[in-house]
């Protein structure tokens, strides 16, 4: 009797188990973390899904082919996107006016709350994506929705522009880009330069926002994005650090921020400082 009595007990176990499975909402899929992966599910660790914003004449997944994967590691869900294309033949992005690239990556923002459930984000940025996750909470208002915010190297108070289309260079698309400012210019160029009209808008009256936490990292061998220190917001709430203060010897330029070990972990810091872990310093890219 006992072995029957045992069977009919699996059956019903295995019944109840298929209809909690075909119950709608019964079950609740298992959090994942991702880099670029629209499935990705954020867990009670990293809540927050992280939005990475590319560099002037860079791209979403090229600009974050190092650094993407580390934090999706990291345990979180990670995704990039190339705002303020010329156009949609082109790879590259950041060249049009911040004006216009600045709704798109809201609307990007949204998006990630929307697939994800999510209540808020965090925002990654480098280089003009770093002013661009300074500049849309505060210019646009939609600091409600960010959790932390970490920018590598923005031209926060403008720069004075030692060089200019770097990133695309080191992507191997610096032909694009030729003929992209050939055809159409940068737009954002002017824009972020010290007196900029974006830079005007984002320095008028405090930058940090209440309720987001902020981290800026830069280099002092940068030499796109000068004077360095035109970079960091020296306001209450938010952490300054040159990449040198950590890892002395890291010869890091302006766009090897984005490729750079050392730069890696910091970043994951800033995205949560209770849980900061040491850095292993690296020597990234230094130009």
């Amino acid at each position: 009797m006992r072995p029957k009595i045992l069977r009919i007990a699996l059956v019903a176990a295995l019944a109840t188990g298929s209809m909690l499975v075909a119950t709608p909402g019964a079950a609740t899929a298992a959090p994942t973390s991702g880099f670029d992966d629209w499935t990705c599910l954020p867990s009670a660790a990293h809540p927050n899904p992280v939005v990475l914003l590319h560099g002037l004449g860079g791209n979403g997944p090229g600009n974050y082919s190092y650094l993407g994967p580390r934090v999706a590691a990291a345990g979180y869900c990670a995704f990039s996107l190339t705002y303020g294309q010329a156009g949609p033949a082109f790879p590259v992005g950041g060249t049009v006016s911040i004006t216009k690239s600045a709704p798109e990556i809201a609307a990007f923002v949204d998006r990630v709350l929307t697939t994800t459930g999510a209540a808020k984000v965090d925002i990654v940025g480098h280089s003009e994506g770093g002013f661009h996750s300074l500049y849309g909470p505060k210019v646009l208002g939609y600091s409600g929705k960010v959790g932390h915010v970490v920018a590598m190297a923005p031209p926060t108070h403008g720069t004075t522009f030692g060089g200019l289309v770097t990133v695309g260079d080191f992507l191997g698309l610096r032909p694009v880009v030729d003929i992209v400012l050939a055809t159409f210019g940068c737009q954002a160029c002017p824009e972020i330069l010290v007196g900029g009209s974006a830079v005007k808008a984002l320095t008028s009256g405090p930058i940090a926002q209440p309720g987001v936490e902020y981290t800026i990292i830069a280099t002092k061998y940068d030499a796109l994005v000068t004077p360095h220190e035109t970079s960091f917001v020296r306001e209450p709430g938010v952490r300054n650090l040159f990449v040198q203060d950590v890892c002395p010897l890291d010869p890091v330029g302006h766009v090897g921020l984005a490729f750079d070990s050392g730069v890696a972990q910091l970043v994951i810091n800033g995205l949560d400082p209770a849980a900061a872990k040491p850095v292993v310093c690296g020597f990234g890219p230094p130009l």
